[in-house]
């Protein structure tokens, strides 16, 4: 079998971990002890473990380039002196950025440190809103949102946006708005993380005060 793994033989692996390990030999992807070791630690790929036929790149300075094939952004940042680094795998194609990887690496952790710092329960949750999300849902939301903060958890508000979404920023950011004028009757918090737009949509951390 070579450098090739059993997937009977893990441990516990958290869901994301798994749906990775998942899609990688749906895509009929060789999965190593190498890829899996990647996988299981979830650092972000690099340079030739990414198997995307196309990306969209965005340089050392943050500018986006578009999409562009795998090839020539491993060329790029190959002539750059730089690392390829896929930051996202939920859009296609995924989005890759020319840098340093071990100082993103660096950057990645210090960011979790800092999130997972100075809470009662310790923890970020997540709750993510959706688009065409219904009033009914938002309030449904809004009270998960309201258990965790008052167990002492941040929450982290996500709302991904796709093809012709992404020119409608304004109505993601009104169902956000609604999100958090149920959310205040319910419960005082204050923004941590003030929203913004990620390559896959808008997010942002709220606390309780």
């Amino acid at each position: 079998m070579g450098n090739f793994v059993r997937l009977s033989s893990l441990s516990l692996i958290k869901p994301e971990q798994a749906c990775r390990i998942i899609n990688w030999i749906i895509f009929g992807r060789e999965l190593t002890t190498r890829h899996l070791h990647i996988i299981i630690l979830n650092k972000p790929l690099q340079n030739n473990q990414i198997r995307a036929k196309e990306v969209r790149l965005i340089d050392e300075t943050g500018q986006q380039l578009g999409v562009v094939p795998l090839t020539q952004a491993l060329e790029i940042s190959r002539q750059k002196g730089l690392d390829l680094i896929q930051v996202t795998e939920r859009v296609e194609p995924p989005v890759c950025k020319i840098g340093d990887y071990g100082k993103y690496l660096y950057a990645l952790q210090k960011k979790e440190r800092k999130m997972n710092a100075g809470t009662k329960g310790g923890a970020v949750k997540s709750i993510r809103l959706t688009f065409n999300i219904s009033e009914n849902d938002i309030k449904t939301k809004a009270l998960a949102a309201e258990k965790f903060l008052k167990k002492g958890d941040k929450v982290k508000v996500d709302l991904p946006l796709r093809g012709r979404q992404k020119g409608l920023i304004s109505v993601g950011e009104q169902k956000i708005e609604k999100f958090l004028e149920i959310l205040g009757s319910k419960i005082e918090y204050k923004t941590e993380n003030e929203l913004k737009k990620e390559p896959y949509g808008l997010s942002m951390i709220i606390i309780k005060k």
